[in-house]
């Protein structure tokens, strides 16, 4: 109980430290960014160079930006000398290295290999597709690896190509010098194609086409975009490419519908395909099924297996969307020897990842035999939960739970030393990042700050941590927080700022402050002026429309602007938050979807069986809404010990099931709008 009453009297102590420090860091007019940020948006190339030159004389901490700004609108003409004068005005810093990125992609396509092969390995994020791609081709082309790497190059350019998500010339390009020179074959060409159309990623199908004989990509083209009229009047049996046009129209089909599938593949394509495509278009049909959560989504994977058992070919998203199906098998009770064979299927990096091992753990105990025998298999089961077990995440928590443990909260780590805070404070690319936060370069400031924090320790994270929480640019702070492995501070990653609006408006509205403190970490990290692509906005992320007609329901005068307003975005905020939560029961699961993406959708998604709540939380259509539920919930857990109630659980926020609305309970309201996700 000390202990968290000085984790308590440290978060308070961290939102007064923070008032100050905003207050000292306030956004001043800066007339030469402005400037500066009006000829980039033109991409005014004369008058960019005039504003960097008079940054460098001005010795202005930003001119850094207004150079790289001026060199990116001049690298389509740009040649290596100027490149390289860059690199010596500001080596070290993110620009350097974001340049370098950009002019890897101007030489990739201008195909000058050797200049390539010249910078590319000081490439320190190395984080593009494109530029790895390109690297790729000029391996191709010089003869030689341009970095170490143990895998063979024919195996780097699959998982480069197949990771590819939208079509760029930079991988398609690789993949053409690939194919003419017989590296690639058709068993890689029908395995981009199939992920292509699988993942609906039709630029990138297309792309793809483009690399096949004109016939052949005629015919798969149509198979693509009209696959009832393929399959009805042009599909034909007899070679691998016929197949593989069958297998993608049948794939496009379960797209829209499932339903005739079963009796498409026993009248005629499951002895027409080879077992690898039987088995691919099973496994896309139970994909669909398990997003729209049918019930027969498992009957499906198990189609699927009686082809075959192997897995390997099947993509990532294919499996989780198998295991998925068998979390909802059985009218909810799921099929537990199935969930084994699928998890267990997954290529290790998945399988590692905390959702599956707890849920393979979950099958290993529940597919155990009955009595002694099965004792061995439930005694490792449990072992592997307690691996798991962790007092800060969704699945560590849920782990701990079934296995009875109350884990403590991680102790406060030794406060920083002035030496630790200075060099925090001294920091050029952090000092940078703030900047450009100020100034209202948002994104810019992010991947500045995100840039520095490489290579840091522990405790050089919580002192740059502590920066961002004095500033008040939260997200940075509890971001930077989290990157910690054996120090965790929880006044950094759960901070409660604003805490007397907070209390006050969650006592008006009746919630629990957990609840709220929990959803705003996940859905602003309390960033007050943050605005979503969709247009919600405020530290409760609240749309227009949601906020006009959430006023109205509270007496209140509604007015655009008043959005940005603190009290305001909490009171209309918390308001809407207490109408869907009460619209779902007081089920906390349910109303974080429904903040998330809109009442609507989760009203969909509880129908059909009754599933254990964690389950239902993993079975979730959409990733964004699956992520944000699970941390939200967690999010709200670990407040709840944080504000006073150490006794709080994960299971009494995320219930222990999940399914129709109960007889008898009011009826739906059909008016509440949606606060932040389009249809």
């Amino acid at each position: 109980m000390r202990e968290l009453k000085y984790r308590c009297r440290r978060l308070a102590a961290l939102c007064v430290a923070a008032a100050s420090a905003s207050a000292a860091l306030a956004q001043t007019p800066d007339a030469l960014m402005a400037e500066a940020q009006a000829a980039w948006k033109k991409r005014d190339r004369a008058q960019l160079s005039v504003l960097a030159e008079r940054a460098q004389a001005q010795a202005h901490p930003l001119a850094s930006w207004v150079d790289y700004w001026r060199q990116f609108s001049a690298l389509p003409s740009a040649q290596v000398a100027d490149l390289e004068s860059f690199y010596q005005r500001w080596p070290g810093s993110y620009v350097e290295d974001r340049l370098r990125n950009d002019w890897l992609l101007e030489l990739g396509r201008r195909q000058d290999w050797t200049a390539f092969a010249a910078d590319y390995p000081r490439f320190r994020m190395d984080d593009d597709r494109e530029v790895h791609c390109h690297a790729l081709s000029a391996e191709l082309a010089l003869g030689r690896a341009l970095k170490p790497s143990p895998l063979p190059l024919k195996e780097r350019a699959l998982q480069a190509w197949l990771a590819q998500k939208d079509a760029d010339e930079g991988c398609h390009a690789m993949a053409k010098t690939l194919v003419e020179r017989k590296v690639f074959g058709s068993d890689e060409l029908r395995l981009k194609i199939n992920r292509s159309v699988e993942a609906s990623r039709a630029k990138a199908f297309k792309q793809t086409l483009e690399l096949l004989r004109p016939h052949e990509a005629k015919s798969l083209n149509e198979a693509y975009e009209k696959p009832s009229q393929y399959l009805t009047r042009s599909a034909h049996t007899k070679g691998r490419w016929h197949q593989e046009e069958a297998a993608v129209a049948l794939v496009r089909l379960s797209v829209s519908s499932t339903e005739r599938l079963p009796e498409l593949m026993r009248e005629r394509w499951a002895a027409a395909l080879s077992p690898g495509l039987q088995q691919w278009v099973w496994a896309q049909a139970a994909r669909q099924a398990g997003f729209r959560l049918q019930a027969d989504a498992a009957d499906f994977v198990r189609e699927a297996f009686a082809v075959r058992q192997a897995t390997r070919d099947w993509s990532e998203d294919s499996l989780t969307w198998a295991a998925r199906a068998a979390l909802r098998a059985n009218a909810g009770a799921g099929d537990w020897p199935l969930l084994r064979q699928v998890i267990e299927g997954m290529p290790e990096s998945l399988r590692q990842e905390s959702g599956w091992r707890y849920w393979l753990a979950q099958a290993r105990y529940r597919a155990a035999p009955e009595g002694e025998t099965g004792e061995p298999q439930r005694h490792a089961a449990r072992g592997e939960l307690l691996k798991l077990a962790h007092p800060l995440h969704f699945y560590g928590q849920l782990a701990a739970e079934e296995l009875g443990q109350r884990l403590p909260l991680p102790a406060a780590p030794a406060p920083l030393s002035e030496a630790e805070r200075q060099r925090a404070a001294g920091h050029a690319g952090l000092n940078r990042a703030l900047l450009l936060i100020q100034q209202g370069l948002r994104g810019e400031g992010v991947r500045e700050w995100n840039f520095s924090l490489r290579g840091m320790d522990d405790r050089e994270l919580l002192a740059a941590a502590q920066r961002a929480c004095e500033a008040e640019v939260w997200d940075r702070c509890i971001n930077t927080s989290e990157r910690t492995k054996t120090q965790i501070d929880l006044a950094q990653r759960y901070p409660t700022p604003f805490r007397e609006q907070m209390l006050a408006q969650a006592r008006t509205a009746g919630l629990d402050p957990a609840d709220p403190y929990g959803l705003m970490r996940q859905e602003s990290r309390f960033i007050n002026g943050q605005r979503s692509h969709a247009g919600a906005g405020g530290l409760m992320q609240v749309m227009p429309a949601t906020a006009r007609w959430t006023a109205k329901k509270l007496g209140l005068a509604y007015a655009p602007e008043k959005l940005q307003e603190l009290d305001f975005n909490l009171r209309v905020g918390m308001g809407y938050f207490r109408l869907v939560l009460d619209d779902f029961g007081g089920a906390l699961p349910l109303a974080a979807a429904a903040y998330n993406a809109g009442p609507g959708r989760p009203r969909r998604w509880r129908e059909g069986a009754e599933l254990d709540a964690a389950a239902w939380a993993e079975v979730l259509p959409f990733h964004e809404t699956r992520d944000y539920v699970q941390k939200v919930v967690s999010n709200a857990t670990v407040y709840a010990r944080l504000l006073g109630r150490e006794q709080a659980t994960l299971r009494e926020r995320l219930g222990l099931r999940i399914g129709p609305r109960p007889a008898g309970a009011p009826p739906a309201n059909l008016e509440l709008p949606r606060p932040s996700v389009g249809e």
